[in-house]
């Protein structure tokens, strides 16, 4: 989720000033994604240049409040119905350093592999215990849905991600038995 468009999805509400959007933004995300205030005070003050927002008034403690405009209503909207684009495959660190490691003298991939298991592993038991403890609090306390909505979401990728390396792991053993070709090597590589 863009900052910019998480800011003026908080803004709709009502005016808020910087810090309480980052406070704000943390707790709809579950935590999962903080923010540091000065990201906050950068993208407000884009958004004010571009139209989306403008300033309101001070609160009682001398903060300097933030509204949405018509036009950040306008983009809010259309932000909401737009879909997500998924244009060209993200640049997965871990996908760059297993093809990198099968090229490289000396580093066994799939120790890489069991490594990153290990490590997505603990992560998927901790956040499987988080979604738990969220799931027992959301009757009482309906704010925790977001947070159980992306804490569902963390645990369906770790999840992929361990099938994934499940099949990195087999592959590499098929290859490494013989029992698939190695690729041809492509002219010019």
């Amino acid at each position: 989720m863009s900052i910019r468009h998480g800011l003026l999805a908080l803004l709709a509400a009502g005016p808020r000033y910087g810090s309480r959007l980052r406070t704000d933004f943390e707790a709809r995300t579950g935590g999962t994604w903080p923010l540091n205030i000065g990201q906050v005070y950068t993208t407000l003050g884009r958004l004010e240049r571009d139209g989306m927002v403008a300033r309101d008034g001070v609160d009682a403690a001398g903060r300097t409040l933030y509204a949405l405009t018509e036009a950040g209503r306008a983009e809010l909207r259309s932000w909401y119905d737009r879909p997500v684009e998924r244009a060209g495959p993200p640049r997965d660190e871990l996908a760059i350093k297993l093809v990198m490691a099968l090229g490289t003298d000396g580093v066994d991939v799939r120790e890489v592999v069991e490594a990153q298991r290990r490590h997505v592993t603990r992560a998927l038991h901790d956040q499987v215990r988080q979604r738990a403890e969220a799931l027992a609090r959301a009757p009482e306390h309906p704010g925790e849905l977001a947070r159980l909505l992306v804490l569902e979401q963390l645990v369906l990728h770790a999840e992929a991600e361990v099938r994934w390396l499940d099949h990195c792991e087999a592959r590499l053993l098929r290859f490494t038995r013989g029992e698939e070709p190695l690729p041809p090597e492509q002219p010019g590589a």
